[in-house]
């Protein structure tokens, strides 16, 4: 595809797509696609195309928020399509500065959710005025009217301007692909959405005679053009090869260099452009050390432009090198220095992830911004052939005042009536706070707190099991607040192999009634290794190789076929949520085993006494 002639500046219109999680944003962007001619009609795309990234096709979530754009009428319009989960909001903060307007897509059964405040928030702090999309119209539950009413409410309390209260409303069906100012409508085209957008959005308006300047916002790297930073050119022109320097937040030099590549994005691809002008937003290559946040600018311009800060990290996990004795039969990047070079190259286009190495350079220190978001590095890594012990996650304290003080998010929990008390009990237990309790129709109660990141940590299959997996739960960082004191973790212990080997039936079938059990016949045990849950509180080690004693007595009833119940299995996330401190989870490319941290039966009881004392 080439690079269409250059658009006056007024013809051209910056906007992102602002939603939570599954209310459809990806949806309606391939419809936008298809209708602005972006696919030919005989051209096969998949689904969801913007989601490209293979963990966001499995997990049906957003990852990576990812621009395009799309031409229609003679104006072209940028579209940034935003993550909605609370782990990649980092993303979502720098991108709202590239634009000139946001789509504010609702459910319309569900309405405003706490990801949606988060990021709505933002955007009104910058006086973006938002266009309200209610999607999902078509769905037998929705309720426009009572979903409008919450936005207006939320954009009230998020001290919104008058002209942002004044806001614009489309109804809509992304995977229908129509848009109407009636609710009733259930067809038609997404025409009003476009003409909403050329209409109300502003064109980006800025000084394109002055020296060129340009805020990174996004960065990636590329094996053939190295760093790639994304971002929108603030004023000025800018053509290949032209001189450039990197400024940071203070107006500090950090390199100089040439703009040796300069990209467009058009539909899903990106196109190499002779020029970039003020409003344009494109990817620069050419520079070695510039980072997210850092103002890119002609060697006149010693100014930075004010960037968004970059959200502290709220938890940590320790990635260590496997050294269990099945290490190594299943991936080929096993050594503490190809998981430094993998680690440190995530961090450098990830800028909400922090590496740290630890003293024996065999483990490093990852500091994110939530579960999921540690969860998706260690599975795309695991992906990729590496092997990794992996430590249960612990939050990252700080200290105000010479007081201690944690991580606290806002949870909010849509459940079934039936369920409600539970759930209330169970996070009560946690030290979470009840902030909000209020019924939403159909029989659901939605139920806010305010809660201690550390209490919620391993939480959500416990939450599932409560409400007969039917409870949607939201957090959101919310502030750093005072220390909660100790908060009860898992109530049982675990049953740890005693010997190496294969799992025999036999051995399993007698130890079922010890516990359940995360292991089968013929799986690969060795000591140390964590074979299933016990039933009582403390840890238990068993053999799970014993085999049957062969006698040449015979008895009726003794040699029935063994039957054993089907072990639990767990997905990485389920894993790293239930060990203990003492514990790792075992990751590599077809195994997911949990072990405790110390495999040998003496050491632990070794470390135990001396934590003691």
């Amino acid at each position: 595809m080439s690079a269409s002639p250059a658009l006056r500046p007024e013809n051209l219109r910056n906007v992102a797509i602002i939603a939570h999680v599954d209310h459809g944003k990806t949806t309606l962007v391939d419809q936008l696609f298809r209708q602005s001619g972006t696919f030919r009609d005989n051209q096969r795309v998949e689904e969801r195309a913007m989601d490209s990234n293979d963990l966001e096709k499995e997990r049906g979530i957003t990852i990576l928020a990812k621009c395009t754009s799309v031409e229609w009428n003679g104006h072209r319009i940028n579209i940034v399509d935003t993550p909605g989960h609370a782990d990649f909001g980092a993303e979502v903060e720098r991108i709202l500065s590239m634009v000139d307007g946001v789509i504010l897509l609702v459910d319309s059964s569900e309405g405003a959710m706490p990801q949606t405040k988060f990021v709505t928030g933002k955007a009104l702090a910058l006086g973006l005025r938002p266009i309200v999309v209610v999607n999902k119209i078509d769905r037998p539950d929705g309720r426009h009217a009572e979903v409008l009413d919450e936005v207006f409410d939320l954009f009230v309390g998020l001290d919104a301007a008058d002209e942002q209260l004044d806001f614009p409303v489309l109804y809509a069906s992304g995977r229908n692909g129509y848009a109407s100012e009636d609710p009733d409508a259930r067809e038609g085209t997404l025409e009003p959405l476009f003409q909403k957008i050329v209409d109300h959005v502003p064109s980006p308006g800025l000084d394109a005679s002055g020296p060129f300047s340009f805020l990174a916002t996004l960065l990636d790297r590329d094996n053939f053009m190295g760093r790639v930073l994304t971002g929108r050119v603030h004023s000025g022109t800018l053509r290949v090869n032209d001189p450039i320097h990197a400024l940071d937040g203070d107006g500090k030099v950090i390199e100089a260099g040439r703009a040796t590549k300069l990209l467009a994005f058009r539909g899903l691809e990106r196109v190499p452009v002779e020029e970039a002008r003020a409003g344009d937003i494109v990817a620069l290559a050419g520079l070695e050390k510039a980072t997210v946040a850092n103002t890119i600018a002609d060697p006149a311009v010693m100014a930075p432009i004010a960037a968004q800060p970059i959200d502290p990290p709220t938890l940590a996990m320790r990635f260590a090198v496997n050294d269990s004795p099945l290490a190594g039969r299943e991936g080929d990047k096993v050594t503490s220095r190809m998981i430094r070079d993998r680690l440190l190259r995530e961090a450098e286009t990830n800028v909400s992830i922090r590496v740290t190495e630890s003293a024996d350079r065999d483990s490093f220190e990852v500091a994110g911004r939530g579960e999921l978001q540690l969860g998706v590095l260690i599975e795309t890594m695991r992906r990729e052939g590496f092997e990794l012990g992996i430590s249960r996650p612990r939050v990252i304290f700080g200290e105000e005042g010479g007081q201690r003080t944690e991580p606290y998010e806002t949870v909010l929990i849509d459940v079934d009536d039936e369920f409600s008390g539970t759930v209330v009990e169970k996070m009560q237990r946690r030290k979470a706070e009840l902030t909000e309790m209020r019924p939403s129709g159909s029989g659901k109660t939605r139920i806010t707190f305010s809660a201690p990141s550390r209490g919620l940590i391993g939480y959500h299959g416990e939450f599932l099991s409560d409400t007969r997996g039917t409870g949607i739960m939201n957090r959101l960082f919310e502030k750093y607040g005072p220390h909660k004191g100790p908060i009860e973790g898992r109530n049982n212990g675990v049953l740890i192999s005693n010997c190496g080997g294969e799992a025999v039936g036999y051995a399993l079938n007698a130890l079922e009634e010890r516990g359940v059990l995360f292991v089968k016949p013929q799986d690969k045990v060795y000591e140390g290794m964590i074979i299933g849950e016990n039933a009582k509180p403390d840890d238990l080690e068993v053999n799970p190789l014993k085999s049957k004693q062969l006698t040449n007595f015979r008895s009726t009833g003794k040699d029935d076929a063994i039957r054993l119940t089907p072990p639990t299995i767990m997905s990485l996330e389920q894993a790293i949520a239930y060990i203990d401190d003492d514990e790792m989870v075992e990751v590599t490319p077809k195994s997911i085993r949990l072990r405790k941290a110390i495999l040998c039966p003496h050491e632990r009881k070794k470390a135990k006494r001396k934590e003691a004392a």
